[in-house]
């Protein structure tokens, strides 16, 4: 008899991965040779700046950087990121006291839940979310408290509601804008509000800004470390994927509070010993010298958006045009609301072969929903919407 046992505390924590399901048909279409249209996981497809690719290769040739690095980044690293948030958001940041690097935003997210929360602890975020912000909570083993978001302003006016009616105190707020999976955006203002208020009651928020550079037709988001008295309590997560195409890259920051950095520091040095140090080395490059490559994936995905946006309507599929991030949020067309966006990913994926993530991947409320990702190009994310008004001509799914 085996004496490995069938669960584990942690893993039976962790429910089914829905996503998975639309991953297996994807395969086995693909398989079969058929062409599949993927809008399903927010991976970017352009390629890094060749710049930064050859410092990666000029870095990987000697010798030297074989070796160990160091958990929290190299200094270098750790100085050009700074530099950038003064330039960008005219915020002051000390580089060995306030900046960390770490092996992409999901290490920087994931460990410093593990360095803060304790069983039990309060952990407040919006519902819909990215799943590592439910599901990092629970594996540190705190409470996750998912507030509905319909709006940015209705969160907040559900965490007012929650300091005045809750018995357990929440210890950390965890929010993302631009949001994943919903596209919505914020200003200044809406910082400086959350900031007061969790100041007010003691408690620290985590700002996971991983589309900090893609806002459309004129919007920039901003950084809640320019908000006055912000790192007495906050810290935010940057991250090199989406802004300079540098998802396998596994590049991120987090930046703000010395002494939340600090707590992140001891638990990595236990964990990791950083990246590979001629990836940091390039990406020092990045942050340098690539803002016009950050613009032009910025662009390119403003124009896929439209595109996207523009032949669902054409469908008869009338979907909001999101202010940033690399998304589209939609609501399912009625006819085919009842069955569940599970349901009505998996219609889209059989009889368009168009990839989409189903809605209740990002939590109960995002039920009704399902996000594209804006990950083809503009021929081939036409080719998907003239698909899906063929589909959604049809009959509607049965529940």
């Amino acid at each position: 008899m085996s004496a490995v046992p069938e669960e584990f505390y942690r893993i039976e924590k962790l429910p089914p991965y829905v996503f998975a399901v639309i991953n297996e048909m994807k395969a086995k279409a693909r398989a079969a040779q058929q062409d599949v249209v993927d809008l399903g996981m927010g991976n970017p497809d352009g390629p890094t700046p060749k710049i930064v690719v050859q410092k990666l290769i000029e870095a990987a040739r000697n010798p030297r950087n074989h070796r160990y690095s160091v958990s929290r980044g190299i200094q270098n690293l750790r100085e050009e990121i700074v530099k950038r948030y003064k330039s960008y958001y005219d915020v002051d940041l000390d580089p060995d006291k306030e900046a960390i690097a770490t092996i992409g935003a999901k290490d920087a997210l994931a460990h410093l839940l593990f360095a803060i929360i304790g069983p039990g602890d309060a952990v407040v975020s919006p519902n819909p979310a990215y799943p590592i912000h439910q599901y990092g909570v629970i594996m540190a083993e705190g409470h996750a408290c998912m507030l509905p978001m319909p709006n940015p302003a209705e969160f907040l006016n559900g965490l007012e509601h929650l300091y005045r009616t809750s018995t357990r105190k929440p210890k950390l707020i965890l929010i993302s804008f631009p949001h994943n999976p919903t596209t919505q955006c914020v200003d200044l203002e809406f910082f400086k509000e959350i900031v007061a208020l969790a100041a007010h009651h003691g408690t620290m928020i985590v700002h996971d800004f991983a589309y900090a550079d893609l806002g459309f037709d004129g919007y920039k988001p901003p950084s809640i470390l320019q908000v006055p008295g912000a790192k007495d309590i906050a810290v935010e997560i940057f991250s090199l994927s989406k802004s300079f195409n540098m998802a396998g890259w596994r590049v991120g920051f987090c930046l703000g509070n010395a002494r939340l950095i600090h707590a992140l520091s001891r638990i990595k040095s236990y964990l990791d010993y950083g990246i590979f140090q001629p990836i940091q080395i390039a990406s020092i490059i990045a942050l340098r010298e690539c803002a016009d490559d950050t613009e032009k994936i910025r662009s390119t995905y403003q124009r896929r958006r439209d595109v996207l946006v523009k032949g669902l309507g054409r469908a008869g599929w009338h979907v909001a045009s999101p202010q940033g991030t690399m998304f589209v949020w939609a609501p399912i067309p009625e006819p085919f609301r009842a069955a569940g966006s599970l349901e009505f990913s998996k219609l889209l994926m059989k009889d368009a072969l168009v990839a989409v993530s189903p809605g209740i991947g990002f939590g109960p409320l995002g039920e009704g929903h399902v996000r594209f990702s804006l990950i083809e190009n503009e021929h081939r994310t036409r080719q998907a919407t003239r698909s899906i008004q063929r589909v959604l001509k049809n009959e509607p799914l049965e529940v």
